[in-house]
């Protein structure tokens, strides 16, 4: 009696049997089309955790498929970022490039001056301050983490602002 088919690839042997047949004609295939640059090893891994992700979706036959289609796409969204921050880098070279080194120097001083007035907070106001400012963190988030109310967390904050206003003029 012959065993039916899955008509999923969940199994781990079968999905072992899949990584082994199409991993390295799968790096090949990025390796050759896209060159080294952009990891051609980590997007074909990357292909083959979204095969697992869905694996309960796509047919043992559409594998192959869903592999080289996803890998590519990785692949291709890779080089668009890629071209996205050769052109942030260009832009800020060239204004890197204006920049005088008296307005260089006024902005070593101010970060010094920042870094000073946050150092002078207290760890409370510090740390909440941080965790909005630097982190993206909300209130309430900050609150969850703190283990305190939200309104200690704004609190906290505004008291952070306030004395760095004072702290520093430019503000």
């Amino acid at each position: 009696m012959s065993k039916p088919l899955k008509d999923h690839i969940c199994e781990e042997n079968l999905f072992s049997s899949i990584f082994r047949k199409y991993s390295k004609d799968l790096h090949d295939f990025l390796y050759y089309k896209f060159g080294s640059q952009l990891n051609p090893q980590d997007k074909m891994q990357e292909a083959f955790v979204k095969l697992w992700e869905n694996c309960a979706k796509i047919p043992q036959d559409k594998a192959k498929s869903f592999l080289f289609t996803t890998a590519n796409n990785l692949m291709l969204n890779e080089f668009a970022h890629q071209k996205v921050v050769l052109k942030h880098r260009k832009i800020l070279t060239k204004n890197s490039t204006n920049i005088n080194p008296e307005f260089l120097l006024q902005e070593k001083q101010y970060r010094a001056k920042l870094e000073k007035a946050i150092a002078g907070l207290t760890e409370a106001q510090r740390v909440a301050f941080l965790m909005n400012r630097v982190e993206g963190k909300r209130f309430k988030e900050i609150a969850a983490l703190l283990d305190i109310s939200t309104k200690a967390v704004e609190k906290r904050i505004y008291g952070a602002l306030k004395k760095l206003r004072k702290d520093i003029e430019e503000l």
